[in-house]
């Protein structure tokens, strides 16, 4: 994996900064769409989250990622840890990525820290514990742990008879967005490697 400069990250910690600050602003009474495997019993906050589906398209997962309103603020995260070159790379990737209503539900300080130059590699960490080497389709998934880029592995979850799929403990709410060098599941909480910082949770 290789890392942006601090430069780099400083400079876009403004648009990052923005990315929150807009999403935060979104109205909460906007209307729900349904995802393309809905749960049998969705939660109204993940209903709001699904409301802005990701389109699948034919670019990468960078470009996937930052074609879509729902997901600003994991787009200027991924830039900001210096992961947004791996991610445009060959692949193939499977994205667990964070909506920006899930990045909101983060405490302030968490933010707030993970921002600072000086915890730019605890930013790639957490944004690595998203991402795994390989192709993992919605159909592909099965119960079980599956190795990330951070190096510890995830907890997948898969209910066939609710065809839902959670992540540790975030769930799926849009899976299957097709990219050229992978796939992007969108899940509704930001999750967190074993061992994080507990001023940090």
């Amino acid at each position: 994996m290789r890392l942006a400069t601090v430069g780099k990250a400083a400079r876009l910690l403004p648009l990052l900064g923005l990315a929150i600050m807009l999403t935060a602003c979104q109205s909460q009474s906007q209307g729900s769409a349904p995802s393309e495997t809905p749960p049998a019993a969705a939660s109204p906050q993940a209903d709001a989250q699904a409301a802005q589906p990701i389109p699948t398209g034919t670019g990468n997962l960078v470009q996937l990622a930052a074609g879509s309103s729902s997901l600003a603020t994991m787009t200027a995260a991924l830039d900001a840890a210096g992961l947004t070159e791996t991610l445009a790379g060959e692949g193939p990737y499977t994205v667990f990525a964070p909506t920006d209503a899930a990045f909101e539900a983060l405490p302030k300080t968490t933010l707030e820290e993970l921002l600072k130059p000086t915890n730019k590699r605890l930013l790639a960490r957490v944004l690595s514990y998203h991402i795994v080497s390989g192709y993992l389709s919605g159909d592909n998934l099965q119960s079980g742990t599956v190795q990330t880029l951070e190096g510890a592995p995830v907890n997948v979850q898969v209910d066939t008879a609710s065809r839902s799929v959670k992540v540790n403990d975030a769930r799926v709410i849009q899976p299957n967005v097709q990219a050229s060098n992978g796939v992007i599941h969108a899940i509704d909480k930001v999750i967190l490697p074993p061992d994080w910082p507990a001023n940090l949770k």
